[in-house]
């Protein structure tokens, strides 16, 4: 075990892989991702350009080199399936920008953004490049903040396959009109009247909906059987949405863990359904580092909080292969308050006993590091990084202010993730535009917006 802090420094400098532009110098972290089904990656805030930009240049070699055909995204699922529609060469939008246009809500940047737009423009011309016959690549969200629009696709669904049936569901989704457009406010009401609720309501319309796939799917094979999987996601995410409304103000940890627990339920769900037309299917996800580190490794664990990162390691094991991103200052895309516009913030350098520190003592602009025990050093870097630090955490606001309280928590990076790509200065994501409908804060996810 190192004997210091500059031990480890030095360790750190010895193993880290170097990250300097060249094309293949992610070959080696391809090799090691082999033949996973699962690869997670992170983002240590949800507005640094250079995440998603090596996000995007992993996520390219995964979809052309690996097979993978399942881009997930920690996004809504009707918001999302419209890109994906777009990216399969299914949709109405012509171009890329204007199907990333149900990112309406604040934080819009996270989609609504140049490098995202980048990425779809590819999965299309790279979809668009494939033979017939070939498992064309897909975008799809696992987040459940879509309530109403979920509710919307449904009805919209059922007025062209069966007006009796939406209009049975017309009835049972009315039982949130009482509460306005705002989903908080059925979450308060449920909390102090129970008899508020509309659960009973919404387990029988997905009740309904399953019941009826065989008639719904049996006139137009494949077709039909993605558009009847997408509407009966949409009911699940009602569903879901509706017990972590009713949830959210009983507890931060059980409404994070509900909607963590659901995202890994869509992607489960959503490999089922594409390995009835290509087995097996191979996914990439897309979140923060909270949602797809081993929850295990962090203070927020110790709390009784799981994360998808830990559930997809105990359902997949050696399948899933978890990447963390890490920065030590720069700018950052973020708001000053919950659904204020975005802004272009300065990053504080971190803090002396952070990962981060760490990895920026080690000298290299960008590179990136296994945390997969093997002999010698490279086991004797990995049992330093497993004694515990501080770890960043920058959501949708950045509170600099509050630096230490709001962003960092404590984490063992070594048991968090398999690697770990560092940037030491990274830069602002650039967005469509700076300011997105208003969106009340989720209470699990306030302060940092995770």
């Amino acid at each position: 075990m190192p004997s210091s802090r500059d031990d480890t420094v030095a360790l750190v400098r010895d193993a880290a892989c170097p990250l300097r532009g060249a094309a293949r110098e992610l070959d080696a972290l391809l090799d090691m991702i082999g033949g996973c089904r699962f690869v997670l990656l992170g983002e240590a805030t949800h507005g640094t350009h250079e995440f998603y930009l090596l996000r995007a240049q992993i996520t390219r070699r995964l979809v052309t080199e690996k097979g993978f055909t399942a881009v997930i995204v920690e996004a809504d699922w009707p918001d999302a399936y419209r890109v994906n529609r777009h990216v399969r060469g299914a949709g109405d939008d012509p171009s890329a920008a204007q199907a990333l246009g149900g990112f309406r809500r604040f934080p819009q940047w996270m989609w609504r953004n140049q490098d995202v737009v980048e990425l779809v423009e590819w999965l299309r011309e790279h979809n668009a490049g494939l033979p017939r016959g070939r498992a064309r690549a897909g975008f799809y969200g696992m987040d459940l903040y879509s309530l109403y629009g979920s509710i919307d696709a449904v009805l919209s669904y059922l007025d062209r396959m069966d007006p009796d049936a939406a209009r049975r569901a017309r009835q049972r989704y009315g039982c949130f009109e009482r509460f306005g457009e705002d989903p908080q406010v059925y979450g308060v009401a449920t909390r102090f009247d129970l008899s508020a609720s509309c659960e009973r309501e919404v387990v029988e319309q997905l009740t309904e909906l399953t019941k009826g796939q065989a008639e719904y799917t049996r006139l137009d094979g494949r077709v039909a059987e993605d558009e009847y999987f997408q509407i009966e996601q949409n009911a699940r995410l009602v569903q879901r949405a509706e017990e972590y409304y009713r949830t959210m103000f009983r507890g931060a940890v059980s409404s994070w863990n509900l909607r963590d627990q659901y995202m890994v339920e869509t992607v489960e769900a959503l490999v089922a359904h594409l390995d009835r037309f290509h087995a097996p299917t191979k996914a990439v996800l897309w979140a923060h580092n909270s949602h797809l580190g081993d929850a295990r490794a962090t203070q927020m664990g110790e709390l009784g909080e799981w994360n998808v990162g830990q559930l997809l390691r105990e359902r997949h094991g050696s399948e899933a292969f978890l990447v963390g991103f890490t920065t030590h200052a720069g700018t950052v895309t973020a708001a000053s308050d919950w659904g204020g516009p975005a802004e272009i913030k300065r990053v504080r350098p971190s803090l002396p006993d952070s990962y981060e520190r760490l990895l920026h003592d080690a000298g290299l602009p960008r590179s990136w590091l296994n945390l997969r025990s093997e002999a010698g050093a490279r086991r004797e870097l990995v049992e330093a990084l497993r004694e515990g630090g501080l770890e960043r955490a920058i959501g949708v606001l950045y509170l600099p202010e509050t630096e230490r309280m709001s962003h960092y928590f404590h984490a063992r990076l070594s048991d968090q993730f398999d690697a770990v790509i560092h940037v030491d200065e990274t830069s602002a994501v650039q967005p469509l535009e700076w300011v997105a409908d208003r969106r009340e804060r989720e209470a699990e996810a306030y302060p940092t917006g995770v």
